[in-house]
């Protein structure tokens, strides 16, 4: 089948949907690099628990300034006291909030738009987010960190993680589990490069005056916007009929019920029992990971602390500036590490899913989900 921009004369906008429709025998393979270039960028999102200790010490540099009786509201805006983890954590919340609340919005969009458009958009949130959070780290103003990060950032996080799903997904109707875990093995990922970057980023910056995260900010955001622009002009999506060769859709396999005899419009999903069933689960499971992604490089640090650099009897308040950048190092190799395992738990349960089917999985990875965590508390012992 001719692409529409195969016909002479045609010129579409650069970013519009039909400069991305597929010429005769593109090869699908081409289209999961650049979606992993976009989420491989977003995914930093997991990693963002390196900054938060830096950052409570932004203004004390070795030792935090402490303001007892300080409100969330006064640590929005104050200048000569540092910011608590806690205070920081919110840039998390948000982050996931608009995640979602931004995918659910402008996902229909999306599918007229092309995900050209809706990966530079996605590239300019997120990069342009992190300059303003940068500004905000130099001002000392937490209130431009949730604006950023949290709200800016949020919402190219939605449009930069459903893009390269959508766009797999028509690739591959064949392997759409296989798909849907190339795509989202990069998020998972993301923080296995970003927080050892960080990282170096913020111990090349520092100084006796700073902690460097507003220069680190500053860096990632130029090196996430120029990755993510060529993931975005990556992308094709296949002419209207296509499919892949030799291969037909099943229509009959009712495995244990999944398929309604009944179509029910996207408008009307929220309606059933079965969708609000579906979202409760993945809410609770994602909240259970999040929480403790988000967490991960202070939790470390703050419980492990003398033990990682083989002195148990220190707490972390005892550690010299030395010792503190070494488990800093430590806590965002094992920031890494939970990403190596985040990409490979959505490659391997997203592309199992095609042989066991989707409610089969969901058993499995639920139950076992329920049992390590049941098990987590005496693991410490």
């Amino acid at each position: 089948m001719t692409a529409i921009e195969d016909f002479p004369g045609f010129r579409a906008p650069l970013l519009s949907r039909e400069r991305t429709i597929a010429r005769p025998g593109f090869n699908r393979w081409l289209v999961p690099p650049a979606a992993l270039a976009i989420h491989l960028c977003i995914g930093m999102a997991y990693g963002f628990s390196v900054f938060w200790l830096p950052l409570s010490r932004a203004i004390g540099i070795s030792d935090p300034v402490v303001c007892e009786g300080m409100g969330l509201s006064s640590a929005l805006f104050t200048t000569s006291c540092d910011w608590r983890v806690a205070d920081l954590g919110w840039i998390y919340t948000l982050f996931f909030v608009l995640l979602g609340s931004s995918a659910a919005i402008w996902g229909g969009w999306l599918e007229t738009a092309g995900p050209r458009r809706a990966g530079v958009v996605a590239a300019l949130c997120w990069s342009g987010g992190m300059v303003v959070s940068g500004f905000g780290v130099m001002t000392h103003q937490l209130w431009l960190m949730w604006l950023g990060s949290g709200l800016i950032g949020g919402i190219g996080l939605g449009l930069g993680y459903i893009s390269p799903v959508s766009t797999l997904i028509k690739w591959f109707p064949d392997r759409r589990g296989l798909a849907t875990g190339m795509a989202i093995m990069g998020f998972g990922g993301g923080a296995m490069i970003g927080a050892p970057l960080a990282d170096r980023l913020m111990n090349h910056f520092q100084s006796v005056t700073g902690v460097g995260v507003w220069q680190t900010f500053f860096v990632m955001a130029v090196v996430y916007f120029v990755f993510m622009l060529a993931g975005a002009f990556g992308y094709r999506v296949p002419p209207a009929g296509w499919k892949p060769e030799g291969w037909q859709p099943k229509v009959s396999a009712r495995k244990a019920g999944m398929i309604t005899r009944h179509h029910v419009h996207l408008r009307d999903a929220h309606k059933t029992r079965q969708f609000w069933l579906i979202w409760l689960v993945l809410c609770l499971n994602v909240s259970a990971g999040i929480g403790v992604i988000g967490m991960a490089s202070p939790m470390l640090q703050e419980i492990f602390a003398g033990s990682l650099v083989g002195r148990p009897d220190l707490g972390f308040t005892q550690l010299d500036a030395g010792q503190k950048a070494a488990i800093a190092a430590i806590a965002a190799g094992f920031a890494g590490l939970l990403s190596l395992f985040n990409i490979a738990g959505r490659l391997c349960w997203a592309s199992a899913s095609d042989r066991l089917g989707r409610k089969t999985t969901y058993f499995i990875f639920f139950g076992l989900g329920i049992v390590l965590y049941l098990l987590a508390p005496s693991a410490a012992y």
